[in-house]
Formats: structure tokens, C-alpha cells, sequence
């Protein structure tokens, strides 16, 4: 039986939608016709991308009552855009480009790309992309700059040894951080002319002059002036980037006391530290009416694996996609980290990595602890509990135990008979 369709019912009455480019705008609007005609009005006008271009054009959409305004992710070039209509008390969508194809055939121009993008949205055909609050925009900002600076930071100290290697010193042989006290002592010394190797390695500190023979060795090399102009830029170049890693870490420790209370909850998370909470909190907020259920978290960091259905089977290779990378960051160290500790996550990591190796356990436990942050976060008065590195072995059904075993040495030729122990 046939029931007479009510689409029109679902269509957003006032809507426009934007294509946005790095100079200038297409802006599509639609509105109801004049009387009871189910006929809709457009407008299609371009704009400038410069400030007061875009205040006048949000003052029009708000004089038109616009209930909402959708656009691309398109680069960086949505966020002057997205954060003024905010402010203006308009409700702008942010939308992937992914649901927004054009159909085969079409011509692709900026008018149509607009007007095509305004029908799709009239028709609630969108879904809106995660946009976070002003605060944790600018926690994301300070956070997301400490993790380029930090990977910053690494290629210089790689570079450092190189050039080291390429003097022939092999001090990286001898200890497992030259840039610590002992490290840095040694190197300034190069830097100021000191070339002798008994010297240099005299210089050794703490447990690194039991190396002092070693050392000896390592310093025998062909280091010149050539290598200590380099060597004294990048090491002038990794204190200032530890100098503004320090200072970042102030501020963010001041844009994180608003949320003070959801990070010391992360932090009692196995793996995650006081940076890490920050970092997470950054990028996923603390409101977690964004994401209805865990599942819906996992999916949105793409943690939960994607599967594709044709002709009644799912295809597909069970991998996640790409999703936010400076979260998959974080929680793949948290993971590791984890997986060090006397934990129940610690021991789920170490079980993982046994039968399905390292990469495959970080995924798994990256995505309990985003499930377990979840819940966190949606629950002010949740706390975490371990449960213990016991709880698997608790668990496991001794009988089933016994007969996997058993199988297991029956498939090897042997014949099994148990004696219970006195």
C-alpha cells in the first residue's frame, strides 16, 4: 500500500548555503514564494571575503530570516566566514564536501556549486561537521601549535645527529640522549674550540662517566669549524623552540582552568598525562551531547572500522579511515603508554599485541580509552576504575582453559590425559 509522501513537510523553509573561495564568495539563498504558492524564491550574489563584506552580507541573511547556512570545508578559508555568521546569531553548518557531490554531467561552476549545495541542505540531505566552542577553539589553537613545534623540535635534534655522525663523533652510540646534561656540556665544548677527546669526555656527568673510555672513542673524530657554525645554529634553534613550548604550556595551562575538572578525570585515564588530557580535550570538547553514544565518538575519530555492504556481503579491509590526526596522535601514545603499566588496559594491550600484533593493539586500545574519555565527559560525577591486569585471567572459564589446551596438544600428535595436582 501506497502513503502519500510528505517531503515538503521536511524542507527548511529560509536557507542559504556559501561556496567559499580565498578572494571571494557565491552565496545562494532560498526563500518561500509570496502567498500559498509552493513556488521558492533564489538569490545568488558574490561577495568579497574581507571583513566588512561579510558583516554586511550576514546583516542580509539575518534581515531574511535565514534559519540556516551551510558551507564546504574548503581549506582554512571557512573560518572568518563561519565565526562571523556565528556572531551574528545565524546558524552556520559546516559540511564535508564528501556528501556534497555533484551529480555526473552537471557543469561545475561557483554559482552552481552554490545553488546546488543550497537545494541539498533545503532537503536536510547534511549532516554538519564538529565545530567547537570558542574556548576549546582556542585550547585547540595552542595545543595543535605545541604538537607542530614538538615535531619541530625532533627533526632539529635529528639533524643534530647527522651532523655529528658526519664528523665521525659517535656520541649517540655511546649515550641514549646527547642532548641531556652530559650531552650538551660535551657539544658546547666542540662549539668553543675543544677538540681533545679525553676532555670532552671528562665532561661526562651522573652514571655517563662510567663511559669515559667510550666516550674517549666516540670523540675521535674529524669535527671541525665547518660542523660547529651548524652544530651552534640548530642547538640555538631547539632552545628557542623549548622556550616556546614552555610558554605555550602556560598559556594553555591557563585556557584549560575553565575545564580544570574534565582534565584531572582524563589524567587518572593509564596512559594519559595532564598534555594529553589538554590535547583531548581540544579537539573533542567536553559537551558530549555532539556525539549521542561512544560509538558515535569512535566513528567521529575514526576508531571504529568502516564496512561496506554490496549484494548482501560486507567488503571491505576493517580499516578506520582517516580521521582527526592530532587526536589519533595522542591516544596512540596513550595506548603505548598503557601498555607499560599494571593495568587492565595495559594488560588488553599486551594480550592484543601477542595475537595480533603492535599496530593492530594500539587501535584497539586507542579506542577504550576514547570510550572510557566518553563516558567520562558525559557524566560529570563518573570516576575512573581499573579494573586490574587480573580481571582477564578472573574471567576465563578454567574448563574452557583446559580444553583449548588440550585441542591444542592433540593437534600436535599427543594424547592428553589429566591427573588432577594433590
Amino acid at each position: 500500500m501506497l502513503a502519500e509522501s510528505q517531503d515538503e513537510e521536511q524542507i527548511i523553509a529560509r536557507v542559504a548555503a556559501i561556496d567559499i573561495g580565498k578572494a571571494e564568495l557565491v552565496c545562494c539563498v532560498r526563500i518561500p514564494g509570496p502567498g500559498n504558492t509552493r513556488r521558492r524564491l533564489q538569490e545568488v550574489s558574490t561577495h568579497p571575503t574581507m571583513t566588512r563584506s561579510l558583516a554586511d552580507l550576514a546583516s542580509h541573511l539575518v534581515g531574511l530570516g535565514i534559519e540556516r547556512v551551510v558551507m564546504e570545508a574548503t581549506s582554512d578559508y571557512w573560518k572568518p566566514v563561519f565565526y562571523l555568521l556565528e556572531a551574528h546569531g545565524l546558524q552556520p553548518w559546516l559540511v564535508n564536501a564528501r556528501d556534497v557531490k555533484h551529480l555526473p554531467g552537471r557543469p561545475k561552476t561557483d554559482v552552481l556549486d552554490a545553488v546546488w549545495l543550497c537545494k541539498v541542505a533545503e532537503r536536510q540531505m547534511l549532516r554538519p561537521s564538529f565545530v567547537p566552542p570558542y574556548p576549546i577553539r582556542r585550547l585547540r589553537d595552542l595545543t595543535r601549535y605545541r604538537i607542530d613545534l614538538v615535531g619541530t623540535r625532533t627533526a632539529e635534534k635529528n639533524r643534530v645527529e647527522k651532523l655529528l655522525e658526519d664528523a665521525c663523533i659517535k656520541l649517540s652510540v655511546v649515550a641514549s640522549d646527547i642532548f641531556g646534561v652530559s650531552g650538551r656540556a660535551m657539544m658546547a665544548a666542540l662549539i668553543a674550540g675543544e677538540r681533545n677527546p679525553s676532555v670532552l669526555a671528562q665532561m661526562a656527568r651522573s652514571s655517563m662517566r662510567r663511559k669515559i673510555s667510550e666516550l674517549e672513542e666516540a670523540f675521535t673524530g674529524q669535527f671541525d669549524d665547518h660542523h660547529a657554525f651548524l652544530l651552534a645554529r640548530m642547538l640555538a634553534r631547539i632552545d628557542g623552540i623549548d622556550a616556546d613550548i614552555a610558554a605555550l604550556d602556560e598559556q594553555i595551562e591557563a585556557q584549560l582552568a575553565p575545564f580544570a575538572a574534565a582534565a584531572e578525570r582524563l589524567d587518572e585515564i593509564p596512559g594519559i598525562g595532564r598534555v594529553a588530557a589538554a590535547v583531548i580535550l581540544a579537539e573533542t570538547g567536553v559537551d558530549m551531547t555532539r556525539f549521542p553514544t561512544a560509538g558515535h565518538l569512535c566513528s567521529w575519530a575514526k576508531f571504529s572500522p568502516g564496512i561496506t555492504s554490496y549484494a548482501g556481503k560486507n567488503k571491505g579491509n576493517g580499516s578506520t579511515g582517516h580521521g582527526n590526526r592530532y587526536l589519533a596522535r595522542v591516544l596512540g601514545e596513550a595506548a603505548v603508554n598503557a601498555g607499560r603499566t599494571k593495568t587492565f588496559l595495559g594488560e588488553r594491550y599486551r594480550r592484543l599485541a601477542r595475537r595480533r600484533g603492535k599496530n593492530r593493539a594500539i587501535v584497539a586500545i586507542g579506542r577504550s580509552i576514547l570510550v572510557i574519555i566518553w563516558h567520562l565527559l558525559q557524566d560529570p560525577e563518573a570516576r575512573f576504575h581499573d579494573l586490574g591486569p587480573e580481571h582477564f585471567s578472573h574471567r576465563i572459564n578454567p574448563d574452557a582453559s583446559k580444553l583449548n589446551h588440550v585441542r591444542q596438544l592433540e593437534a600436535l600428535g599427543y594424547t592428553v590425559s589429566l591427573t588432577p595436582a594433590a
